[in-house]
């Protein structure tokens, strides 16, 4: 079988899908001890370290050492840590920003300096979209002697420098240099990375193709046999390497996107179960609503009463 004649950008697809959005950068400098705790629901940390070396480390104590040049990212948002050195206080990281004015902040014990990290985060518009699954919690770019690699230099330091210094439209500024380094950095990472999941899919052009081609039109009546002829490979042998590669078998990872595309319309319009389910791509709404069910534990009409009154106890 050929190589398919084009790649769909599935990457840019993804991102727009799940709509990040960057928020503020601080620069903080802390000295030895500290343990400078990120919990906040629903943001997910950027850490770029400037100097020193510090500890990441999660909730259930996975740690991951960081020095100078290196970069993390915590896409699914998960509640982490940055320490170094034993017996310090929690501080949260939010709270330390909050009540410092500016954007250069300082904090720790009475020891030396320990590291200076630049410190952001950024939202998920859709953090339900499955794709987030398929992420890493921890996505390190290690540098090297104390610097970025080259390709993420540019943004780095661009991002040292408006957090540093600041001024006016600084945040605007910080917001969308963080959007390309995390696009750039989830680029890098499929092209390297062994972890299951779409970003390693996408290394692989034949699977890149059927990706791209779900993505693009999950509604569309897809068979394995006709992912396999858009992947330019064998029913058997294109099962074999999206399952190997994805973590899943292509037809429930398309069912998961079918999946979450329903539950944004059902959030998002006003339209009846039945035209949901012709607009992911079933062609029975009682098969569609017995899939959801099956999924989400509740009827897909029972979902949206009780996402629609969620949402309205929220608005202020």
């Amino acid at each position: 079988m050929s190589v398919p004649q084009s790649t769909p950008d599935v990457l840019g697809a993804v991102l727009r899908e799940v709509r990040f959005a960057s928020a503020a950068y601080r620069w903080i400098e802390m000295s030895s001890p500290f343990r400078l705790v990120f919990d906040h629901p629903g943001l997910r940390g950027v850490h770029l370290i400037a100097a020193g070396t510090c500890d990441l480390v999660l909730a259930d104590g996975a740690v991951t050492p960081l020095a100078a040049g290196d970069t993390v990212i915590l896409p699914r948002g998960d509640d982490h840590e940055l320490r170094a050195g034993r017996g310090a206080a929690p501080t949260s990281g939010f709270e330390l920003a909050a009540r410092t004015p500016g954007s250069r902040l300082r904090g720790g014990g009475p020891g030396e300096a320990a590291a200076t990290i630049v410190c952001g985060a950024f939202v998920a518009g859709d953090p339900e979209h499955p794709a987030l699954a398929g992420l890493p919690r921890v996505l390190l770019v290690p540098g090297a002697d104390g610097r970025p690699p080259g390709w993420l230099t540019p943004y780095v330091e661009a991002l040292r420098q408006e957090a540093f210094d600041g001024g006016a439209g600084s945040d605007v500024v910080m917001a969308r240099l963080s959007d390309a380094l995390i696009a750039r950095a989830l680029r890098h990472h499929g092209a390297v990375t062994d972890h299951p999941g779409w970003l390693a899919g996408l290394r692989d052009p034949h699977l890149a193709a059927a990706l791209g081609a779900m993505h693009a039109d999950p509604a569309r009546p897809w068979t394995l046999p006709a992912l396999a002829a858009t992947a330019g490979l064998s029913r058997t042998a294109f099962a074999a390497r999206f399952t190997a590669a994805v973590g899943e078998p292509a037809m429930r990872y398309l069912q998961s996107l079918r999946l979450h595309r329903a539950r944004t319309l059902l959030r998002d319009e006003r339209l009846t179960v039945a035209a949901v389910a012709a607009r992911v791509g079933y062609t029975s709404d009682v098969a569609f609503a017995a899939t959801f069910r099956r999924t989400f534990g509740v009827p897909p009409a029972r979902w949206r009463e009780t996402t629609s009154s969620a949402t309205s106890l929220r608005r202020p």
